[in-house]
């Protein structure tokens, strides 16, 4: 056992912060073997049950849950920040050409390492991402997850049509190859897979059709696709898919919306598809800084507790403009303030900062149906946690100093924070 004297952020069931400015963190190993959580709260409280454990004291320091990113694609970290009209002319322009180089796997192997190490130095420790079309972009990403004992879900592009050359993956070929990765790497160390339609345009029926069966073959894998982004996208989803009710029900058509199932995006949603979320258990990955990147709209977070259904956050990067969890937070909170989609202005929601870092953390892992596995740092949780310096900047340290409540401290964390603030990431690891 160990344990972490500082400041101590968690969640309880209800998603309600949990802050003890002088905090002890707790860890040992399950019957497994893993690392996790034994004990977390008041210091005062728990240090005589614990006087024998060596304990490492960080004075000034916040220990918080690692950040969970709900959807973000490795293949494009090398077309961040790259300028373009929209999505479709910036997947044309950027990501179909870098994703094409997925093919070498010096490549794919080379950005894997980068990609990995970017999560850690961010302090997220948990993501749901997309690779390409490739089988070794896969291989590679799950290799370098494994090496770092990193819990991460990711899968193989399925794009079948409508691709250029050197993404664009054959119907029979694309599926024979999922099922092989399903078995290669899901549930291996702290690994899943996510059965992965790129989206419902690059998809022929015959492989929607199959990814659902795998779906329904392997229930307790991810699935995960883009949805309702931007409206040029959802008039193409329409043309192609004329009998589905909506974009989204072209999802659920093809037996791709169950529990574990996320989709990015969900801006131009009505209730009947906030309902199908709903009754399906489905999640949204909501991406605000590629949304506003890409002028795509604003998810609706009021319409969300209006007819709630699972939600949390993401980066998407590339399309997403940083790997930090504080600027996601942040945009999410100008989209919550901002009108919602259509001309007509819509109430926004002023999401609490206690709210915005749930959703990127245990917010997020419910939503991934991993709750009480990472997101947290309740007791039996895995021992996945940031170390942060409220001081990391002149500024951050001036008007945290002047922090009168948790949400006080929370806010200027989200407004005024970046990498300098993640001190240290540590993650679970096994024996």
């Amino acid at each position: 056992m160990q344990s972490w004297r500082a400041a101590l952020l968690r969640f309880d069931d209800d998603g309600h912060a949990l802050f003890d400015r002088d905090g002890l963190l707790v860890v040992g190993q399950n019957d497994a073997g893993r690392a996790v959580v034994l004990a977390a709260g008041d210091h005062a409280a728990l240090a005589p049950r614990f006087a024998d454990v060596p304990c490492t004291p960080l004075p000034g320091r916040i220990l918080a849950p690692g950040f969970v990113d709900m959807h973000i694609h490795y293949p494009q970290v090398d077309v961040i920040g790259s300028p373009a009209d929209g999505l479709l002319p910036w997947l044309e322009h950027y990501t179909f050409p870098a994703e094409a180089r997925f093919a070498d796997p010096a490549h794919a192997a080379e950005t894997a390492r980068f990609f990995c190490d970017e999560l850690l130095r961010h302090g997220v420790t948990t993501a749901l991402t997309f690779c390409t079309s490739h089988p070794a972009s896969v291989d590679a990403l799950m290799t370098e997850a494994q090496s770092r004992s990193l819990r991460l879900i990711a899968g193989k592009c399925l794009q079948d049509r409508h691709s250029p050359d050197g993404v664009r993956d054959a119907t029979e070929q694309s599926l024979i190859d999922t099922e092989a990765l399903i078995r290669r790497w899901h549930g291996v160390d702290r690994l899943g897979y996510a059965i992965t339609p790129r989206f419902a345009p690059t998809s022929t029926e015959a492989q929607l059709r199959g990814a659902g069966e795998l779906a329904a073959r392997y229930g307790d894998v991810w699935i995960q696709s883009h949805v309702a982004e931007n409206l040029a996208e959802i008039d193409w989803a329409r043309s192609l898919f004329p009998d589905a009710r909506s974009y989204l029900a072209v999802y659920d058509d093809h037996g791709l919306m169950r529990r574990r199932a996320v989709y990015a995006h969900c801006i131009h949603f009505d209730d009947d598809d906030r309902r199908l979320m709903q009754r399906t258990q489905t999640a949204a990955a909501v991406c605000p800084t590629s949304n506003l990147f890409l002028g795509s709209g604003n998810f609706d977070f009021a319409a969300a507790e209006r007819v709630p259904f699972a939600h949390g956050l993401a980066s998407d990067v590339g399309g997403g403009t940083s790997f930090s969890p504080f600027h996601t937070m942040l945009a999410a909170y100008y989209a919550g303030r901002a009108s919602s989609t259509g001309a007509a202005p819509k109430a926004g929601l002023s999401l609490s900062p206690e709210r915005l870092w749930w959703l990127h953390t245990a917010g997020a892992a419910r939503a991934l149906d991993l709750e009480g596995v990472v997101g947290n740092l309740q007791p039996g949780c895995e021992a996945d946690f940031v170390v942060l310096n409220p001081e990391a900047t002149p500024l951050l340290a001036r008007r945290t100093a002047q922090a009168e409540s948790l949400a006080e401290l929370l806010f200027a964390l989200i407004v005024l924070g970046d990498d300098r603030v993640i001190e240290q990431t540590v993650i679970s690891q096994a024996k």
